[in-house]
């Protein structure tokens, strides 16, 4: 008995998982990759951050892991807006395959990667 319960709990949480779009796209359909600009800012140097959306559906409210990162270059918010520990993409706006590019500058590249997302099909 106790089998068969665990069993409808397992298929009912795999049901709620694909319901929710998590069995269309994953944190690892969100593409973050970095390359060196060649430029120096201050000293630094500038790195250029492309983050592409490789999921079936636009996604938004995507935030980055931002833990102690930190940039002598501005960015402009509405492309990252740094809150504590996590950073929000496109501010919270709908990304569908365009490609969100920005650049920082620091001493080391800095390692982002996606934490949490909605998916926004219609």
């Amino acid at each position: 008995m106790a089998n068969s319960i665990i069993k409808i709990l397992s298929i009912v949480y795999v049901l709620s998982l694909i319901s929710q779009g998590f069995g269309q796209c994953y944190p690892a359909d969100i593409i973050t990759s970095q390359k060196r600009t060649g430029v120096q800012v201050q000293g630094k140097t500038e790195w250029i951050v492309t983050i592409t959306n490789k999921c079936s559906c636009p996604v938004k409210n995507l935030f980055l892991n931002c833990r102690n990162f930190q940039s002598i270059e501005p960015i402009n918010p509405s492309i990252l807006s740094i809150q504590g520990d996590l950073c929000l993409v496109n501010a919270g706006q709908p990304i569908y395959k365009d490609i969100i590019q920005f650049k920082y500058a620091t001493d080391r590249i800095f390692l982002f990667y996606t934490k949490s997302f909605e998916l926004f099909c219609s």
